[in-house]
């Protein structure tokens, strides 16, 4: 049986030195990314392309030092919960933000079936303006 947690960590260690490719491949083929409404990439994607292209793709183009570090993850059974925060400059404005998020990800087997984001976006959309 997959260990969801240590997953769940491996992912967050490939965000931080930068392998998507590493991070994308959790995802079941037809998984479900939420980015939460009012983020500056809200919505639904469904596949990792779909996510590499509406999230990834402008968070590496857009921002400078962009982290995503948990502080805390939990799992119980096919869900796990990361607990931590978003950094980063924003290049067109300069400015830096900080926020906290919740992650929630769900699985089915040893697959990433949907992520949900939880965040406040006023203070990744102040340093945006």
């Amino acid at each position: 049986m997959t260990n969801h947690l240590d997953t769940i960590n491996n992912v967050y260690a490939a965000f931080g030195r930068g392998d998507i490719p590493a991070v994308l491949s959790v995802l079941a083929a037809n998984a479900s990314w939420t980015e939460a409404e009012g983020f500056p990439y809200g919505g639904t994607y469904i596949g990792a392309d779909a996510v590499l292209q509406n999230v990834f793709m402008k968070i590496g183009g857009e921002w400078d030092g962009y982290t995503a570090r948990p502080n805390e993850i939990i799992a119980n059974g096919d869900i796990v919960i990361a607990l931590g925060d978003y950094s980063g400059t924003y290049k067109a404005t300069g400015k830096y933000f900080k926020a906290p998020f919740v992650h929630v990800w769900r699985f089915a087997g040893d697959k990433v079936t949907t992520f949900t984001q939880h965040t406040d976006t006023a203070l990744v959309l102040r340093a945006m303006s």
